[in-house]
């Protein structure tokens, strides 16, 4: 064997290593990818049955097995439903009860963290440390007497209970934002003083405007959390006039028991605002997450 077919074998024995690391690369990408397309299939289905009930005539709804592309797909469920309650009501006192609170909590929960955060106070940690053991409290503890304060206040049948505590705080969203405002540099704030500006103005000026992705997932969450309310409406609103989405959906169930297909169109005209949401604000959500995360 010559020099260079010697230099050849050697150098081929030493790209094996690196062959077999990229083929074992991409099977690796493939097993994961394949796992993780199962996995959201998995989670899509009883979405894509929703979808596929809603469009069935009712004598295929509940067809064994299940027939998941009709022959002659029809949209009268969403007509019928839509026309049996008053839907577009139920959306607009949804729509006006979140927005309202999504303002409450970004705001009252911003305030409270700023506080705790750059404010330098006597017993700071004790009362910081008081308001997140309010987070093991069970909100099944405190219903009842809640229910009682707003029974003596004249707060049942009105929008007051379900507002009220949004623009109070939140511990776990001033626990995010807190931590969130304490990696912004302390030397803003004393640049911002000496040039004349108070706690309030540094607050609005500096902390809010660069707060922003984390400011968006509160709002987001926020979002969420109150257009799928149910047991806070289901407790205290009991005028049909005043019904939010939810509780709605829970009352047409209730009269068109045996009408799947409106049920289901129903269902996901109400789903359709969150998955909205979900899709713009996905990357703000993301991106809060995670500079919350790592600089928390």
């Amino acid at each position: 064997m010559t020099t260079q077919e010697q230099l050849t074998t050697r150098t081929q024995a030493r790209d094996w290593p690196l062959v077999w690391s990229k083929v074992f690369g991409v099977v690796g990408k493939i097993v994961l990818y394949g796992v993780l397309g199962l996995g959201a299939f998995i989670f899509l289905l009883p979405l894509l049955w929703m979808i596929s009930t809603s469009i069935k005539p009712e004598a295929l709804a509940y067809n064994v097995p299940i027939i998941w592309i009709p022959a002659e797909p029809t949209f009268r469920a969403y007509t019928e439903g839509w026309r049996t309650l008053p839907f577009d009501l139920f959306y607009r006192n949804t729509i006006l009860m979140t927005v309202v609170n999504i303002v409450g909590i970004v705001l009252s929960s911003s305030l409270v963290a700023f506080a705790f955060a750059r404010i330098r106070f006597w017993g700071r940690d004790t009362y910081f440390f008081i308001l997140l053991a309010t987070m093991m409290l069970p909100a099944q503890v405190t219903l009842i007497p809640i229910y009682v304060i707003w029974a003596r206040l004249g707060g049942v049948n009105s929008y007051w209970p379900l507002i009220v505590p949004q623009w109070l705080s939140n511990a776990y969203n001033v626990f995010l934002l807190r931590q969130f405002f304490m990696t912004i540099s302390p030397e803003m704030d004393d640049a911002a003083r000496i040039d004349g500006a108070g706690w309030l103005r540094i607050y609005s000026q500096i902390i809010m405007p660069m707060s922003k992705p984390a400011l968006g997932v509160i709002a987001i969450q926020a979002f969420a959390w109150n257009w799928n309310e149910f047991m806070g409406p289901l407790i205290y609103l009991s005028e049909t006039r005043k019904y939010t989405i939810s509780i709605g959906l829970r009352l047409f169930q209730t009269q068109q028991s045996q009408k799947m297909p409106e049920t289901m169109a129903m269902s996901l005209v109400a789903l359709v605002p969150v998955l909205v949401m979900f899709f713009v604000a996905q990357r703000y959500f993301i991106q809060g997450i995670v500079l919350t995360g790592v600089k928390g």
